[in-house]
């Protein structure tokens, strides 16, 4: 689809104006500048979803101009069914997060909000980037804002956590630049995302690059065993930090997974299909049962992203399964359609989960859930938006937790009966560590005199849940307008593997 209007770059560099504009506001009027910059970036990437074509599998809203000649790099542009959403789930994700922390951030708020405006755009820019120079360039412009996030206004331990966090990360990202520079010499040089995708790859090359763009990936999703990062950084994350880490930036391994493993080495990926699927299903079983004994929420829910970030990659490599299986790339359409609607799921529950915990961090400063009990007599409207969350963390029928589960459990049904039953355990699973917070936290009697004195949530707070509630239900009742968004991209993708396979 052309377009005279640079829509990419500007939902790019919108967010990065801001910044600058934030941080000349000084921290009195940082808030409202933020949130003008967040809020018109969402605004104008309405416009992707009402003028995307969902009838093509092509790129749409592509721009493409020379940036390093001399090395054939261009600032390329577009994104399909696949990466839209994810765009549009960042933008609409921001403008939340400037508003939790409009009270709470009383120290450097024009650069704490500048940061979060920065993070945007150079999401935005991963998820929309067609060339790899660009891709690489946004992807480790991410480690930037998000470190100092942590290293300047988390907990005690922010430090520990904040390079934590960037070695994981930048460990994984080194192979995939290698990879990237080795598909570049491949492709005399190109490169193209798009034409590293019909290179004709050997098995050694394809098994090597896979493995590179494995590390990479799997430690940003992050998969079982390279996990161990994530639940540290939340803990010492401020709650605006937590949400953008769960509900965006895991979704960019999940992104790489069908930008780049699928499509570039779709040999290796059947090849070693087994590898992920088995760390999939560690990720749900184990990690189920690791959420299960923490006593601390945020370390609870970032356990239980993991778990359910696992289905997601479960989703994506049941493919090759079922290719055999059914001979047809049709029945695999719909374990990646499942993968892709959970991505979009966690991002608002995780998103609304980490906001509730910060509602109660904010009035305690406690998160053991220990210190909690009888929260519901004290903070009933809050406690009826924490209930809903939880349950749709647990994936209960009529929330979007629900929809993304059922179908990469439909998917894997069609792989292998152990499949299926090994990933249903997270229904129970996630339903055993979700009551179980929620009896703790929210039920009961008054535990103490802290939670006696508790005010219910206001205006504000009302507003970010009540967005996030109304998302989580509409996705659960109505998941259409996604499925129709994604159908296509998705469908081409398999075709391309499929015929790979023969």
């Amino acid at each position: 689809m052309s377009t005279q209007l640079p829509l990419l770059s500007i939902l790019i560099w919108l967010p990065v104006a801001g910044a600058v504009a934030t941080l000349f506001a000084g921290d009195r009027g940082a808030r409202l500048t933020a949130l003008f910059f967040s809020v018109a970036t969402f605004l104008i990437s309405i416009p992707l979803y009402t003028g995307f074509d969902t009838s093509t599998w092509a790129m749409q809203f592509e721009e493409r101009v020379p940036w390093i000649e001399s090395f054939n790099v261009f600032y390329h542009l577009g994104v399909d069914g696949i990466s839209m959403p994810l765009i549009l789930l960042t933008t609409f994700t921001t403008p939340l997060v400037v508003l939790a922390g409009w009270r709470v951030i009383t120290r450097r708020t024009a650069q704490y909000m500048a940061a979060f405006l920065v993070m945007e755009g150079v999401m935005v820019g991963v998820f929309a980037a067609l060339d790899a120079v660009l891709f690489y360039v946004f992807w480790e412009a991410m480690l930037i804002p998000m470190f100092l996030i942590i290293g300047i206004w988390g907990g005690p331990r922010r430090v520990y956590a904040t390079i934590k966090f960037f070695l994981y990360t930048f460990f994984g990202s080194v192979f995939m630049l290698v990879a990237l520079i080795w598909l570049y010499l491949e492709s005399d040089g190109s490169f193209s995302l798009l034409e590293f995708h019909r290179l004709p790859l050997g098995m050694t090359e394809q098994i090597l690059i896979f493995i590179a763009f494995l590390l990479a990936f799997a430690v940003k999703v992050p998969m079982w065993p390279v996990h161990t990062w994530l639940p540290d950084a939340h803990v010492e994350a401020p709650t605006g930090g937590s949400v953008i880490l769960a509900a965006i930036m895991l979704k960019i391994g999940g992104y790489g997974f069908l930008r780049f493993s699928l499509p570039i080495t779709p040999d290796a990926s059947r090849e070693l299909d087994w590898l992920i699927i088995l760390l999939s299903l560690i990720a749900v079983v184990y990690i189920g049962f690791v959420a299960l004994v923490q006593e601390d929420m945020k370390k609870l829910i970032a356990y239980s992203s993991i778990a359910h970030m696992g289905f997601v990659t479960l989703g994506f490599f049941l493919v090759f399964t079922i290719l055999a299986e059914t001979g047809s790339w049709k029945g695999a359409v719909i374990g990646v359609e499942g993968g892709m609607v959970q991505m979009i799921s966690h991002g608002f529950i995780s998103g609304a989960l980490f906001l509730c915990i910060g509602v109660l961090y904010d009035r305690m400063h406690s998160r053991q859930i220990a210190d909690y009990g009888g929260v519901v007599n004290t903070m009933p409207v809050f406690a009826t938006f924490m209930v809903l969350f939880a349950m749709a963390n647990s994936g209960l029928p009529g929330t979007s937790g629900f929809v993304g589960e059922f179908m990469v459990i439909l998917g894997a049904f069609k792989a292998d009966f152990w499949y299926a039953f090994l990933a249903a355990t997270t229904l129970i699973l996630g339903a055993a560590y979700s009551l179980w917070l929620v009896k703790r936290v929210i039920f009961g009697e008054v535990a103490n005199d802290n939670v006696a004195q508790l005010e219910d949530i206001g205006a504000r707070e009302f507003t970010i849940l009540g967005i996030l509630a109304v998302a989580v239900l509409l996705l659960g009742i109505w998941p259409d307008p996604v499925l129709e968004v994604l159908h296509e991209s998705i469908a081409h993708l398999l075709q391309h593997v499929s015929i790979s396979k023969l």
